[in-house]
């Protein structure tokens, strides 16, 4: 049997959905038929990206909303909940990153990050989740990282936050799978973005993540974006659980030479 991908008639929700792999989520979303919300916490670039996805004939609101605040993410869940009556999918795309030595990274720093990358997720996850449950339906996607698999030299607060994702997904899965919801995961690759644009552009770290990618080239946010409008769709109706790595074969790579 054929399926086309069609997500007309649902409501998704992508937090940090303003800028770099959120937004081109956000947008394909969109594409795909779905009314979409993209949040962020600043108010010029959620009216931006709500303009984008109304040009294309699809409903947005404008909230903002920042993952270090529980009230922050309610506000958001109820915005939507009263506009639209309905979640069906949800996108957890804010995160932060930092390249510091660990010896030199301060607690402060540390907290942060994981604050944001990890116990954001899980906040937003448990404020839109319980509307799911209530509902007996709906799709999480939360994004992960290369670096929930292997190691990157001088960022272990990421590593350890995006490792704590990827164990969030997969108890989440388990955890509510009976109640009609999948939670899922992608592990993007190589995309430069605002996040680490500086670390790789013309770097030794991004000759050296070049190297050991067998497909020799960065990924276009398209190729992330197109991943995440299958597993929000009934296609990947039996996915769950999984952690999707988009990452031009960086994790199956041994040796390129």
């Amino acid at each position: 049997m054929t399926h086309r991908i069609d997500l007309s008639g649902k409501c998704a929700v992508v937090v940090g959905g303003t800028s770099g792999l959120g937004n081109a989520i956000a947008i394909a979303l969109a594409e795909a038929g779905a009314d979409v919300v993209a949040s962020s916490r600043r108010k010029s670039e959620v009216d931006r990206t709500a303009s984008a996805i109304e040009s294309l004939g699809r409903k947005s609101l404008r909230v903002e909303a920042d993952v270090r605040s529980q009230d922050s993410l309610k506000k958001l869940h109820d915005k939507v909940i009263s506009h639209f009556g309905r979640i069906d999918i949800l996108v957890n795309s804010a995160g932060v990153t930092l390249r510091r030595p660990t010896i030199e990274c301060t607690e402060r720093e540390w907290c942060n990050i994981l604050n944001i990358n990890l116990t954001g997720t899980f906040r937003a996850c448990q404020t839109f989740g319980k509307t799911m449950l209530a509902q007996k339906s709906g799709v999480i996607i939360n994004v992960a990282s290369l670096a929930t698999f292997v190691a990157f030299r001088d960022v272990a607060a990421y590593g350890a936050s995006k490792a704590g994702v990827g164990a969030l997904t997969k108890s989440l899965a388990v955890e509510w799978a009976q109640h009609g919801i999948r939670v899922n995961a992608i592990a993007p690759g190589v995309f430069p973005t605002e996040l680490n644009e500086d670390l790789i552009r013309g770097t030794e770290r991004g000759r050296e993540l070049l190297m050991r990618t067998p497909m020799a080239r960065y990924g276009k946010p398209s190729e992330v974006a197109g991943a995440v409008v299958f597993l929000a769709s009934d296609v990947a109706s039996f996915v769950n659980g999984e952690i999707l790595a988009i990452d031009g074969g960086f994790l199956a790579s041994g040796v390129n030479c």
